[in-house]
């Protein structure tokens, strides 16, 4: 006889994915600003959104049993706290993050078979390039996966309750992106001085971004390979979400680089998911997966963590837990 539980288990897992797709439908149709805007009902969303009243009704009622929205398509719909982060002009908008994980991640979790055969990145197979090369060639893309990027940072104001930045003259963020932690410290630490550090093309964006948060002459936005070389120094070193790219042997060429940038008395704050040894949370287990499907990466256990950093002549020298499940590790020389 069927395990009634164990098949109803089957259905929830292999379902899980539609509701992912049907969150990507409503941020694809603008529903959240079309409700904000006044558009409530299934007759005015589907005018506003370009679809079939039919199939805004089929989606709405999905969608409003996720919570993503309350109400009814007669009487109208209501946001909710979710719906609200998915809003073009809301604060932190999590809309570009649901675009990618809807179109260019769902297409590489489309090769996932392949991606665990080979030990290769899904997207890679997905797409014949890799997710770096395509984001370099696709501006558009490249935006969208930097507002996504950013979109996820809500654990970046708890690395200053973790670490005292009070006593650091200068904080380099190694392949920061737009900016966004080192905006954070900077905005809590007026007397410290920041060094943004990533690839030529990201300078301008970081500049507009920095200068927007913190003002120009708080910073410096440095250009270059982060293979090749980091910027020397500083007090502290921030490395937000990078080992995950990269597999042992680039991690220590890049660990390397940085430790030989750091005086004495410096610190390397990385910011990664840690996988825990019992496998008993299951976020970091979801990005270690997703991870090779989108860059060919990994998220790494603690051990792991230790043994790139010793490689590259540092030692772990605390852990600090952050939200949604990242952690802080702080690192020294040896």
């Amino acid at each position: 006889m069927v395990d009634r539980i164990a098949a109803r288990r089957v259905v929830d897992i292999i379902t899980g994915a539609w509701q992912s797709q049907a969150l990507y439908a409503a941020v694809a149709l603008d529903i959240p600003d079309h409700i904000a805007a006044g558009h409530t009902t299934d007759e005015k969303l589907a005018a506003a959104a370009g679809a079939s009243e039919d199939g805004i009704t089929r989606l709405m009622r999905l969608l409003t049993a996720m919570q993503v929205f309350d109400g009814t398509g007669e009487d109208g719909y209501r946001p909710t706290a979710v719906s609200e982060l998915l809003r073009e002009e809301a604060d932190q908008s999590m809309k570009d993050m649901v675009r990618i994980y809807g179109e260019e991640f769902h297409r590489a979790w489309g090769a996932v078979v392949p991606a665990i055969r080979s030990g290769t990145s899904g997207f890679t197979h997905a797409f014949g390039v890799s997710l770096h090369t395509y984001l370099r060639g696709e501006a558009s893309a490249g935006l969208k996966f930097q507002r996504a990027m950013n979109a996820g940072n809500v654990f970046f104001p708890d690395v200053l309750d973790a670490f005292d930045f009070s006593k650091a003259g200068t904080v380099v963020d190694v392949a920061g992106g737009s900016g966004a932690l080192l905006a954070t410290v900077l905005r809590a630490h007026p007397e410290v001085h920041g060094v943004l550090f990533d690839q030529p093309h990201m300078v301008p964006i970081a500049r507009r971004h920095l200068d927007a948060a913190v003002g120009p002459g708080r910073y410096e936005a440095v250009g270059g390979d982060v293979f090749q070389g980091v910027p020397g120094g500083a007090d502290a070193y921030l490395l937000a979400r990078v080992l995950q790219d990269w597999d042992d042997e680039r991690c220590v060429q890049l660990l390397s680089h940085i430790r030989r940038a750091m005086p004495d008395g410096s610190r390397l704050l990385i910011l990664e998911r840690v996988i825990p040894r019992d496998g008993s949370a299951m976020l970091p287990l979801l990005w270690d997966l997703h991870l090779l499907m989108a860059a060919g990466g990994r998220e790494r256990q603690l051990s792991g963590y230790q043994d790139v950093l010793r490689a590259a002549g540092l030692r772990l020298e605390s852990v600090h837990p952050l939200a949604l499940e990242t952690s802080l590790l702080v690192a020294a020389p040896v």
